[in-house]
């Protein structure tokens, strides 16, 4: 369904040039998850928003790189024709919900405007409104509430008004970027359970964006670690969290989760901060935080080695002869 082919994404203003995304490929087949993991200032919304051509104007540049949707090109589509991709075959949810939803609006107005977008041509009036009772129904909120605005809503229950928006098209391809960070845990997992109730119901493809490998975990079916703009190791689920072999910065970021069957007061914390995107390190992009580091990674980039669905890219996994 989507294949992104070596995307190298800048962000250019007078002053400095931000090396966001470095030449990552990803690939996803229909009805099934991935995830993109990462710090703060990994690469994760910029790709997201690369695929749907969303980024800011005049700053925000593909340099390289192609993202194939159903055999199309998008980035060598016209804003037109862009238009009836977005929302109707690649929806989003955005970062936060409380700024996604437009104050002024009631939301059951919100998601009839996405619809009439999209559907006008195919559906009456009467269909609209039908079709809004439906989608608040399916994310569990009662129809009656539709004519109330953003203010009179829970954080959950934005986040939820907001999914119904991204699903009210039946999108082939959801982008879920960080959806429940700004809920609490209780919220965080009803949200997560009906996500992936609407997905199996509605045939959906999704990446989600995360930095929780607990989330990660409970919701993809295969998982891209990115750092400094890159994927440095992806797989499955199970080579990624059973596996034995791994990169460090991914043996890092398990090593900062807590363990409850472990008696310990402190975590293990990655040192250091991810590198000046502006100025990226030479060779390998982790190496002045990496733990194993050797000569060969100050210098040179890693390959990407690749074992069955697992890859990883670092010295440590030079192939076999």
């Amino acid at each position: 369904m989507l294949q992104i082919k070596d995307l190298h994404v800048i962000y250019k203003t007078d002053q400095e040039t931000v090396m966001a995304v470095n030449g990552i490929s990803l690939d996803l087949s229909p009805r099934e998850t991935l995830g993109l993991v990462g710090e703060t200032g990994a690469g994760k919304t910029t790709t997201a928003l690369s695929i749907l051509k969303l980024l800011p104007d005049k700053i925000g540049l593909v340099k390289k790189g192609e993202i194939i949707f159903n055999g199309e090109n998008l980035l060598d589509m016209k804003d037109t024709d862009m238009r009836s991709i977005r929302g109707r075959k690649i929806s989003m949810i955005f970062q936060d919900p409380m700024s996604s939803l437009n104050p002024i609006m009631t939301v059951g107005d919100q998601i009839e405007e996405v619809i009439e977008s999209h559907k006008s041509d195919t559906m009456t009036k009467a269909d609209v409104d039908n079709k809004v009772d439906e989608m608040f129904h399916l994310v569990g909120i009662p129809a009656k509430r539709k004519n109330e605005y953003p203010h009179q809503f829970s954080g959950g229950m934005k986040q939820r008004v907001v999914i119904a928006m991204a699903l009210s098209c039946d999108p082939e391809l959801l982008i879920a970027d960080e959806p429940t960070t700004a809920l609490d845990v209780t919220i965080q997992a009803q949200v997560l359970m009906m996500m992936n109730e609407l997905k199996e119901k509605l045939n959906t493809s999704m990446i989600l964006i995360s930095h929780d490998l607990g989330v990660i975990a409970q919701t993809c079916d295969k998982v891209a670690i990115m750092y400094a703009g890159e994927i440095i190791e992806s797989g499955t689920i199970e080579d990624i969290y059973t596996g034995d072999r791994h990169h460090p910065y991914t043996v890092g970021l398990f090593g900062s989760i807590p363990k409850l069957d472990e008696e310990t007061d402190r975590l293990s914390p990655i040192d250091g901060m991810m590198p000046d995107p502006t100025n990226l390190p030479e060779g390998c992009k982790f190496h002045p935080r990496c733990p194993n580091c050797m000569e060969v990674c100050r210098t040179r980039q890693p390959e990407y080695y690749v074992k069955n669905t697992h890859g990883i890219k670092c010295f440590l996994f030079e192939r076999e002869e």
